[in-house]
């Protein structure tokens, strides 16, 4: 049973629903639990995720995000831009706590958000770090070889491409969820940059797919 400011309701469906879709060990489970414990609390004062969701946060949000996993399963270093609430970036952190050289970077720009995702990593004790700062800041200055880098509800997948070249062209791989406006998105982004895309549907989600990038290029007129 849970409290948020909607009211309280109970999540213990929706949790076993989603670990039924993607299924974790135990100590990923209590990293899982922490998290969900720190996001509830922090959500009656700032707004993490749409309210409207949080009965469904484990489907909506937490299996939402371990999806990404099977997609580059020898991925150990990952980037997430514009964290915000911790989507993706946590719950793979979570999953990944244990792996020799595991490590999540959160990329959030805004202050409280960021104090938020400090406190959820210190809870989970999960391998990620909290960056304060703007997500092209990152993406040049980035020395470290990153195997994958994600963004989820941040910005059109044009701007998440001129965002992430860095990045991909040193060998990540793009992994971006994106709603039933995905078609647009690639037409516009086509204009720009060449990629080497493919489209997975989303299992959480049956109007949702998550863009896989793993080769981009920009167009002269980029």
């Amino acid at each position: 049973m849970s409290k948020s400011g909607q009211g309280t309701f109970d999540i213990d469906a929706d949790k076993a629903h989603a670990l039924a879709l993607f299924p974790v060990s135990r100590e990923t489970e209590t990293r899982l639990d922490a998290y969900v414990e720190v996001l509830l609390r922090w959500q009656t004062k700032l707004n993490l995720v749409a309210s409207s969701t949080l009965r469904e946060l484990w489907t909506r949000h937490i299996a939402d995000s371990l999806q990404l996993l099977p997609l580059v399963p020898e991925a150990r270093v990952w980037v997430d831009f514009g964290s915000g609430g911790g989507f993706p970036g946590i719950p793979i952190a979570c999953a990944l706590a244990g792996q020799p050289g595991a490590k999540v970077h959160l990329i959030e720009s805004n202050g409280k958000k960021a104090a938020f995702l400090r406190e959820a990593v210190r809870a989970t004790e999960a391998p990620a770090v909290v960056h304060q700062e703007r997500v092209e800041k990152f993406g040049e200055s980035c020395a470290e070889t990153v195997h994958a880098v994600t963004a989820r509800a941040l910005a059109p997948l044009k701007i998440l491409c001129d965002q992430a070249f860095p990045l991909i062209s040193r060998g990540a791989v793009g992994l971006f969820p994106k709603g039933q406006d995905i078609a647009a998105e690639l037409t516009d982004a086509d204009k720009y940059w060449r990629l080497e895309a493919s489209k997975v549907p989303s299992k959480t989600s049956p109007e949702s797919s998550i863009v896989v990038i793993r080769s981009l290029k920009p167009l002269r007129s980029a």
